[in-house]
């Protein structure tokens, strides 16, 4: 996916990235020894093979001079800092961290080091695998994802301030950066904004269910997970998880999206049952809130094509007109 958030590097400074992190005898020859991974959406990250033949993943941060949205601000920090929360708490599979430098005297922006994982992506043979494989894959997924949530923290928010006391402090303000930044930028939602927020405001009382902090991924899509021999080996990418409901998981939102998930399965694996009320409500909110960044996030990315935000949208209007509200278009 192409996006202006990618910080590309010319091969004398991946070659000096290299000597810093494995030492002057690992920089390699020759022209082809980086290879960029295409399918991210967000940071640039490289498949590069060491002079000694060992293969290790390079992930660099957007440059500072790209605007992002609030809550993708410090997204390397964030993942960092997730990773090792993960390694500590769970048998979760994740990627080590070999070398990580935020000290920005090589690059203008983060970056770490991983290991190469030889395994499929779920999210690029997704369409060659059968209905019953997809099944188990997710309901592993859930299993994996109840193992993240059992990570309990102290204040709801982001990962690394977790300021509000509550989750409706904290979900509120997840909203309303959101709400600000697609504001700042212009951005057709369909929907006046002050709609968006009184649809909020209707049904915020729900979010007083959830009493304690809990890890969420959110960024758990098929994307990000590495498949082998018909097991999770590996999940990547864990820069957008926060303190909150684990309610608001990506496998949870087959609920109101069934088009993105298999929510039934995802469920079985978690170790959950159907949802409350209350807790359709909050998730249906957590559907709003996906499908906002969603339609956003194509301005900030610079997309040159439509496809995302078109789908963004429709979807949005339907899950807006469940909350008795129609498009003003």
């Amino acid at each position: 996916m192409e996006s202006i958030t990618k910080n590309r590097q010319t091969p004398q400074t991946l070659r000096a990235m290299i000597a810093k992190a494995f030492g002057p005898d690992e920089v390699p020859g020759g022209e082809d020894f980086a290879e960029e991974l295409g399918h991210g959406w967000f940071n640039v990250a490289y498949r590069i093979r060491l002079q000694g033949g060992r293969e290790v993943v390079l992930k660099i941060a957007p440059p500072p001079g790209v605007e992002v949205m609030t809550y993708e601000q410090g997204a390397m920090n964030i993942e960092l800092a997730s990773l090792a929360l993960i390694r500590e708490h769970t048998d979760v599979p994740v990627p080590d961290v070999l070398f990580a430098d935020t000290g920005l005297e090589l690059c203008d922006a983060p970056y770490f080091f991983m290991p190469y994982i030889d395994a499929d992506n779920i999210g690029i043979i997704e369409g060659a695998l059968s209905p019953e494989e997809m099944t188990g894959y997710w309901e592993q997924l859930g299993a994996h994802n109840a193992e993240l949530n059992a990570i309990k923290g102290t204040g709801f928010g982001p990962l690394l301030d977790p300021r509000h006391p509550t989750w409706r402090a904290a979900f509120t303000q997840m909203i309303e950066d959101i709400l600000a930044n697609g504001e700042c930028r212009g951005v057709d939602l369909g929907f006046d904004y002050d709609t968006v927020r009184a649809v909020l405001a209707e049904h915020e009382a729900s979010l007083d269910e959830v009493t304690e902090p809990r890890f969420v991924e959110w960024d758990l899509w098929p994307g990000n997970v590495m498949v082998s021999g018909g097991r999770i080996v590996c999940i990547i990418d864990h820069e957008r998880a926060f303190w909150g409901d684990p309610l608001m998981e990506a496998g949870f939102c087959g609920a109101e999206l069934p088009a993105v998930s298999d929510a039934a399965a995802f469920a079985r694996g978690w170790g959950r049952g159907p949802l409350t009320e209350t807790e359709r409500v909050r998730r249906r909110l957590y559907g709003l809130h996906l499908l906002l960044i969603m339609v956003i996030e194509t301005n900030y990315r610079g997309h040159t094509d439509t496809k995302q935000y078109d789908w963004a949208r429709a979807q949005l209007v339907d899950l807006m007109n469940l909350f008795g509200h129609r498009s003003k278009a």
